[in-house]
């Protein structure tokens, strides 16, 4: 019965820290200190991953897009990224329609710090789970890469996105099928908005 009470007493006391946090945290949000916002400042540079995250940020905002695939057909959408929490992660939703289908899906980058590689996680309407793709800067393009197996295959798809110009991006997914080359599946030209 002691142990049972003492139990229920860690929790509650660890309840009213949790339910208590946001309120301090706000209370030192409206405490006036000058070297506050340096030191936030500094604190965020210095945080693991936000340099690499900073580079990310060309993705920032709401774009039309067009999407060209290999057959000569093409599709137009909207996407949006928008930060994530804390500025960990890069959150992009999608939505596109046309003769090659209607696509809906959301994006997830991140940098990993133990793999020292940014990661991807895509969710969309076609499939279920996610795709995890690894990627690097090679230059001025990000370049994401990942393989799985489908009906009993072996696809390779490499991602290779840049700015092409003030507003526009450029974006085209090479796929490999077992041992064959490489070839442009779709390339995507985005005009922010």
């Amino acid at each position: 019965m002691k142990n049972l009470f003492k139990a229920g007493k860690i929790v509650a006391t660890f309840v009213v820290l949790l339910l208590s946090l946001p309120l301090w945290a706000a209370r030192q949000e409206k405490t006036p200190e000058k070297s506050a916002a340096p030191a936030s400042a500094a604190a965020q540079a210095a945080k693991p991953g936000a340099a690499e995250m900073d580079r990310l940020k060309f993705y920032l905002g709401e774009w039309d897009y067009t999407e060209t695939y290999s057959n000569g057909a093409k599709n137009t959408g909207v996407y949006t990224s928008k930060l994530g929490p804390g500025g960990n992660s890069l959150i992009n939703t999608f939505h596109s329609q046309g003769p090659v289908g209607d696509f809906e899906g959301l994006l997830v980058m991140t940098w990993d710090a133990k793999e020292k590689a940014y990661k991807a996680y895509a969710f969309g309407n076609d499939f279920p789970g996610a795709v995890v793709e690894t990627g690097q800067f090679e230059g001025d393009a990000l370049v994401y890469r990942t393989e799985f197996s489908s009906g009993g295959a072996t696809i390779k798809l490499r991602n290779v996105t840049r700015l092409s110009g003030l507003g526009t991006l450029v974006s085209e997914e090479f796929m490999a099928v077992k041992d064959a080359p490489e070839t442009l599946f779709v390339r995507v030209e985005a005009k922010k908005r």
